[in-house]
């Protein structure tokens, strides 16, 4: 964590290591289909995917976030965050 002032928190998160904890620790509850940006999947996933397919597609999604780490912030690899809000 950085300090720029006294009034402004500046975290910087990786990318891709906030899509895999973001995925291991939520991916049941779709969130992580969220965070990409994904809205009518994360809807899906999230009434039916989970149990209906007995957590293999959590499991799935974990693997493709390790593999492939993706969202919708493409345009860089760190994640900025000022006073717990997303800042390009």
């Amino acid at each position: 964590m950085q300090n720029t002032s006294e009034n402004q928190n500046v975290i910087i998160i990786n990318k891709h290591v906030f899509v895999w904890i973001g995925t291991f620790f939520f991916g049941s509850f779709a969130i992580d289909r969220f965070m990409r940006g994904q809205i009518g999947l994360g809807v899906f996933k999230l009434l039916i995917g989970s149990w209906l397919t007995l957590g293999i597609w959590p499991l799935v999604d974990f693997i493709i976030a390790v593999v492939k780490a993706y969202s919708t912030y493409s345009d860089t690899s760190q994640l900025t965050f000022i006073n717990g809000q997303y800042s390009k």
